[in-house]
């Protein structure tokens, strides 16, 4: 066994590989970029390096150097499906903690992939993988397919660079947005199109293989739970699955492992029918992740088994663990994964400063997060926070075990998706199990359950004024002014107060007790009481938490462009910070309310920005490639009736 590894990585899973590398006796070297500052990966290894970029196999390879490490660990995501990445460390003298590069550079490309395993006779799902990328070409081939179809990245996965189709006159749009998806996260903007399956399951085999050609799975994992072709909830075993099917199941995912000579862990993915239990000739083999996935903590949960330490067992050399029957999985695993995004505005990322993060544990649940009270989400990764994973005798006590869990996190700071996840965990459907991959999208409206109201602010505001000693008269001298309570009786004055929740004006209405000042209406309403919220401050802010939400409550800046007025209805802002990779409009252009103006990229996944209204464009603030912060005016449109 090696003596030392460098983690190529960041946020929980760095931390993860960090706590099983430690319990193995071995160095850990972590790499850190000016961005994740904040995060605590780097401070839990033994020693970090400063890099640049995750993505810089320059920059690794040369930190493994000058640490001194013997082995480099990619984790997921960034460099992991790299087979550059792979060899570079072989070149130097390092030992790279996956597979080998050429089972890297074939399983990576999609269409590669399924030309391979389907040579050995697993089943693949119908659609073009060839070579040919011209976009009128493509085109004809989707409609030989038939539509709806779905364009895919050749490299990469994650559902970037992935876009349903429905029509042919939507074609072009489709597949120039996931070409360019495609190219930013992966540097290829090559693509494949598949027939899209409707409403399929998404199941997927965890496969192990040394290099004595030794090759086993750990069983299936559903993975149904997705939103934007990203999943969010998974589970072990999957629901529904006979043994016969899960036996067919795990042979298939070890040919597909055999015919490309892999080593290390793996994992086989499969769609299918989501309309009835599944069976063979309605089971498709999608593609093959050649690393570690976010959902493996399931696999160990019922298998009992430490996945990574699988993995640098094979990496420095020795056989397999274990044998197929020797492996077994008792009870059943469910991951969520927190985010910071907002389920009502399309799942879009959040970024800002995390003014709590507080991950509870409990008996048969296991957490992993990436951040702790400071960390800066910052739109330049995933926006992952944690995953919740909760173990119990059958589905039914890690439901509830998850559901648990879940209540009992507490983030402020950028939005999350904790009540969508447990809109879902408790949705009467999902709990018979066996959904599609259609399912949040379809459900969506009811999961993540009503907003709360604005008047739950009141408590906030009112702690906000007393502690700014604000009152009517507060300047003036004498007892009959004080802001501290003091009078002869009743209400000594009222005023409103102007402050932004959730980024609306609201009036709220102030009064003076003798107990000091209290809040008697929020925008007209008489405030509401909820009996576990939470009051978290930060900056000029202060954050209510309740059943998985928050209201933000930011007391403005009197300078401030629309404090003072100077926003009108035609400006329009960058929806996140991020970077601008489509400008759609020009100066003079004329637009109707809902044209495209300009697309954003933030976290590796696109966010169009359309018209508010009609009018003429008056103003273009930025350019393809700009960096744009959230809030930041960018374009301006003069309103129709305001041209004449």
């Amino acid at each position: 066994m090696f003596k030392s590894l460098l983690i190529a990585n960041r946020g929980e899973i760095a931390r993860r590989i960090v706590r099983t590398a430690r319990r193995m006796g071995l160095r850990t070297i972590a790499v850190v970029t000016e961005a994740d500052r904040t995060w605590p990966h780097w401070r839990e290894a033994d020693e970090a390096v400063p890099i640049d970029s995750y993505l810089s196999i320059e920059e690794i390879v040369a930190a493994a150097q000058k640490s001194g490490a013997d082995a480099v660990h990619p984790g997921y995501g960034f460099l992991s499906e790299n087979a550059a990445f792979a060899e570079a460390c072989a070149a130097a003298g390092l030992i790279f903690v996956g597979p080998p590069a050429n089972a890297i550079r074939t399983m990576g490309s999609k269409a590669g992939a399924k030309a391979l395993v389907g040579s050995v006779g697993v089943p693949v799902v119908p659609g073009y993988s060839g070579e040919r990328q011209e976009p009128d070409f493509l085109k004809q081939k989707a409609y030989e397919i038939g539509y709806p179809v779905l364009v895919k990245a050749v490299a990469g996965g994650g559902g970037r660079g992935m876009r349903r189709v429905e029509r042919a006159i939507d074609f072009p749009d489709g597949l120039a947005a996931a070409k360019r998806e495609a190219l930013a996260s992966f540097g290829d903007d090559r693509v494949i199109l598949e027939r899209y399956v409707e409403a399929p399951r998404h199941i997927e085999v965890q496969v192990f293989a040394d290099a004595l050609g030794n090759a086993v799975h750990l069983f299936e994992r559903d993975c149904s739970l997705q939103r934007r072709h990203q999943k969010v909830i998974e589970e072990a075993p999957a629901p529904g699955l006979s043994a016969e099917m899960r036996q067919w199941l795990g042979a298939t995912a070890i040919k597909a492992a055999r015919a490309v000579g892999y080593c290390g862990a793996g994992t086989v993915e499969f769609i299918a029918d989501a309309s009835a239990e599944p069976r063979r000739d309605a089971t498709f083999f999608i593609e093959m992740n050649t690393r570690l996935q976010v959902e493996h903590p399931v696999t160990e949960a019922v298998t009992g088994l430490d996945l990574v330490e699988w993995q640098m067992r094979i990496a420095a050399g020795e056989p397999l663990p274990l044998k197929q029957e020797e492996i077994a999985f008792t009870g059943h695993a469910i991951e969520a994964r927190v985010y910071a995004e907002d389920p009502a505005d399309n799942f879009r990322p959040s970024t800002g400063r995390l003014w709590a993060a507080s991950f509870p544990e409990a008996t048969g649940v296991r957490i992993d997060s990436g951040v702790e009270p400071g960390s800066v989400v910052t739109p330049f990764y995933d926006a992952m926070l944690a995953k919740v994973i909760a173990f119990g005798a059958d589905r039914a006590e890690a439901l509830r075990r998850v559901q648990a869990a879940l209540e009992r996190i507490r983030i402020a700071g950028p939005r999350t998706n904790l009540a969508f996840l447990a809109g879902i965990v408790t949705h009467p459907h999902f709990a018979v199990g066996g959904v599609g991959t259609d399912f949040a999208d379809r459900e969506l409206a009811g999961l993540a359950g009503e907003p709360l109201d604005q008047s739950l602010a009141a408590e906030a505001i009112a702690e906000w004024v007393r502690r700014a000693g604000d009152g009517p008269a507060a300047d003036a001298p004498g007892p009959w002014s004080r802001a501290d309570g003091f009078q002869l009786g009743g209400l000594r004055g009222a005023g409103a107060l102007a402050v932004e929740i959730e980024g609306q004006a609201v009036t709220v209405g102030i009064a003076w007790s003798p107990r000091g000042p209290h809040v008697v209406s929020v925008g007209g309403k008489a405030p509401a009481s909820e009996p576990e919220a939470e009051i978290v401050w930060g900056e000029g802010q202060a954050f209510v938490l309740a059943r998985g939400r928050q209201l933000c409550v930011t007391f403005p800046d009197p300078l401030s462009r629309r404090a003072a007025g100077g926003a009108s209805d035609g400006e329009v802002d960058a929806p996140i910070h991020g970077r601008v990779v489509d400008v759609a409009v020009a100066t003079g252009q004329h637009v109707s309310a809902g044209d495209p103006l300009f697309t954003v990229e933030a976290m590796k996944m696109e966010h169009a920005v359309t018209a508010p209204l009609a009018g003429e464009v008056h103003q273009v603030r930025i350019a393809p490639g700009d960096q744009v912060e959230q809030g930041a005016a960018v374009v301006t449109i003069k309103p129709a009736e305001a041209r004449r």
